[in-house]
């Protein structure tokens, strides 16, 4: 259970076991205001209009560490996409290579992918056939997200991943 996943996660890091909750934010909207604010005066706080400029939005994939409370690797940018959220995980590693990582995140597609399987496969340096790695879509680990999914969950891997439930 994920809740007692968090509540061992001081001692977990003490075996060099990080547990990190990760999440994204997207729709993150750029604006700047359109004016100067006004400035303070006597009895007047300063003063802002209400018009703004929109330069688009952004995306915020992010990590905390359980046990310190730091957010670890936050990657900011305009997409969302799985090599994004791949290139996130692998920054959140590099922090401490040689230890365990545990990441709690949601279902979404992106956090059962073909680039995290890879990803995974390569970095705890399995040992895996082609034929048992598969083709997307069609054979092996990689055939369906189900099976993307069973794999990443494996508690034998060095990184691992803990979904929560969807309801």
């Amino acid at each position: 259970m994920i809740s007692d996943l968090y509540q061992a996660a001081p001692a977990m890091a003490a075996e060099r076991v990080h547990i990190h909750s990760c999440d994204e934010m997207t729709g993150i909207q750029a604006l700047q205001h359109k004016h100067a604010a006004l400035p303070m005066k006597p009895g007047k706080v300063e003063r802002r209009a209400f018009e703004y400029i929109r330069h688009g939005t952004s995306g915020l994939i992010a990590s905390r560490n359980v046990a310190t409370g730091l957010i670890e690797a936050p990657l900011i940018q305009p997409t969302r996409t799985e090599k994004d959220f791949v290139t996130h995980i692998r920054n959140v590693v590099r922090q401490h290579p040689e230890d365990q990582h545990i990441f709690v995140t949601d279902q979404l597609n992106t956090h059962q992918s073909e680039a995290l399987v890879l990803f995974v496969i390569e970095q705890c340096g399995l040992k895996l056939s082609s034929d048992a790695v598969g083709v997307k879509g069609k054979s092996g680990i990689l055939k369906t997200m189900t099976s993307r999914k069973a794999f990443l969950q494996e508690e034998s891997h060095p990184i691992r991943f803990v979904y929560t439930p969807k309801h």
